[in-house]
């Protein structure tokens, strides 16, 4: 095939690939990045228009990295493409789920929050997710101890305890979102956090923070001074 012949797409496609081997992410709009990462499965194709479809039809990057399977697919996409995009933010979870541990946490908050984000700030629905620490204040473990509806997450207190024993820990973060994407506790956000950090004092656990993630940020009852 001549260079004439070539679809306009292919030199595209690698300027792109340079572009981001000289700057990263930094060197692309958010579209381009999407575009980018579909050009690897679906070789055959002008993809510009589909990653800007995605990104106007889920709100932004960061809604297509959190749209389920079946959305994606109701797009147009393969069961292949839409597994891609929520492969790359998995990955990116394990990524920064590995630069949480072996870190006092209390002198690296930005590395829970960045993590809680990415976890739970994309949900639909609330979910309650614990991180366990040791003396150090170093993650054990992490797990999501409950799923609730669009508006409420309800957990009980003695189920945390159990949890937290059961990992040997020390210290407990709590996470969790609002899908409303606005991060400020309401008044059950607050009776909940009191009622966990006095049920655990009494086996000596001590919440270090209770972190609650949105799109449009993050509310640290520890920053707030909310923990008593």
């Amino acid at each position: 095939m001549s260079a004439e012949d070539k679809p306009h797409y292919i030199g595209h496609r690698e300027r792109l690939r340079e572009r981001f081997r000289r700057a990263g992410a930094a060197g692309l709009h958010d579209y381009e990045l999407l575009e980018l990462l579909l050009t690897y499965v679906i070789p055959r194709k002008d993809v510009k228009p589909l990653a800007k479809k995605l990104i106007k039809r889920f709100g932004s990057l960061s809604g297509v990295l959190d749209a389920a399977q079946q959305e994606l697919e109701s797009e147009g996409l393969s069961s292949t493409t839409a597994t891609l995009i929520r492969l790359v933010k998995e990955l990116g979870g394990s990524y920064l789920a590995e630069r949480m541990k072996h870190k006092d946490l209390l002198s690296s908050p930005q590395a829970v929050m960045d993590f809680a984000r990415l976890r739970l700030a994309g949900l639909p629905h609330e979910a309650l997710m614990v991180i366990y620490l040791n003396a150090k204040n170093e993650v054990i473990d992490y797990e999501t101890l409950h799923e609730g509806t669009v508006d409420r997450v309800i957990i009980y207190p003695r189920r945390v305890i159990e949890a937290a024993l059961a990992h040997h820990a020390a210290g407990l973060i709590l996470v969790h979102n609002h899908p409303s994407g606005y991060p400020e506790p309401s008044e059950d956000d607050k009776r909940l956090t009191q009622a966990i950090v006095e049920a655990v004092r009494t086996v000596d656990i001590q919440v270090i923070d209770h972190i609650i993630v949105g799109r449009d940020g993050y509310y640290s009852f520890r920053e707030e001074r909310g923990l008593t």
